[in-house]
This record gives structure tokens, sequence and C-alpha cells, in this order.
């Protein structure tokens, strides 16, 4: 999963840039704009979605997902509730959750979440409020919380160095925003990601 990030974008379309991601093997986009009206969420989410062959979701903002016919959202502990959320959404509408301790993977096992992104696993600049870096034995822990058939993804701070340990601690997968933003080509960081998961 590439997260969009419009500071490290540094005003490259993020159609273009997310085409490319998805070129390098990036299966999901989450579109996360923190400080944006949600006009102009919307109207990424919208861009996106029409652009793009991968699920597109967003980051929050439940209502504007729905609007702009995207794949999900994605929620943090301190967003609604998924349980109250649920009912309201289509059919088939992905629900992600973000977990960053064991004490809230506790309360997050009675919630209905298609996914856990569990992090930060490392050091992160782009999220200053994430607490910890769990690193591989910390995911580990966390990750073994997880309901049955609930899929497990590392976020924070993981490169294609360390992405391969996390894979070796029971990610399903990773999401990213600096490794792939920050470099020249995010065809090209993306497909070194996807080569260090196996």
């Amino acid at each position: 999963m590439v997260i969009t990030d419009a500071a490290l974008l540094k005003g490259r379309d993020p159609v273009t840039a997310c085409r490319g991601a998805v070129a390098g093997g990036a299966t999901m986009i989450q579109v996360r704009l923190k400080d944006a009206a949600a006009r102009e969420v919307l109207a990424l989410a919208r861009a996106l979605v029409g652009a793009l062959s991968v699920p597109v979701i967003v980051n929050d903002r439940v209502d504007v997902a729905i609007a702009a016919a995207a794949a999900g959202a994605h929620l943090g502990q301190e967003d609604p509730p998924l349980d109250q959320l649920r009912p309201h959404v289509p059919p088939g509408f992905l629900l992600g959750c973000s977990v960053g301790s064991t004490a809230e993977a506790e309360r997050a096992r009675a919630v209905p979440a298609d996914y856990w992104s569990v992090g930060p696993c490392f050091a992160t600049a782009t999220k200053l409020d994430a607490g910890p870096p769990l690193g591989p034995v910390g995911f580990a822990a966390v990750a073994r919380l997880a309901p049955a058939g609930v899929p497990v993804i590392g976020v924070g701070g993981i490169t294609a160095a360390t992405a391969g340990s996390l894979a070796r601690a029971g990610a399903a997968g990773v999401a990213v925003v600096a490794a792939v933003w920050r470099a020249t080509d995010p065809s090209v960081a993306t497909r070194a990601l996807r080569a260090a998961f196996p």
C-alpha cells in the first residue's frame, strides 16, 4: 500500500505519481491529505479511482470514500468505531484500522476490521504522533493478536532494506510513504519494495 503525502510529492501530479507506484507493483493506494479540505480529498480520491487499476482507500473519511466510490477507508484509534460504521457502508467496502500496541490490539479485536495496519515498525518522520517504533519483534507480538483471517500489514519507516524483516515477522504486506515519494522514480522504489517482500 502506498500512501499519498502532499509534502513529499513536492508539486508532482499525484495521479501520475500513483500510476508510477502501481506500475512498480503497488497493490493499493491510500489517499491521506491530513490538512486538506474534504473537497480536495474527494477530488483526488475520485481522480485516482478513475485512473488506477488497484483499490483506492481514503484515510479517516468514510463519507469522502463513499462519495468517491473508493474501495474503503482507513481509520485510526481516535476515529468512529468500525462496528458503528459497518452498517452504513456499501457491501464489500473495506474498513481498515491502525493498531500501535498490544492494548490497542485488544480493543481492535472487538471490531470488524478487514485488515490491521500495525506500527510504527521503525522510526518515521511522516507521522509525528506515531509513537515509539515496534521493530519486527514488537510488530509480531501485536500481529499475533489479530483475529483469524484478518491480514496485518506493517507501517512506519519501512524501506526496501527493512521490508523483509517484517515479512519474516508475519506481515501480509507493508504500507509506505517516504520510501516511495522521496525516490526520484516511484515505480523503481515500489519495485524494490516488492522485491524485498517475498
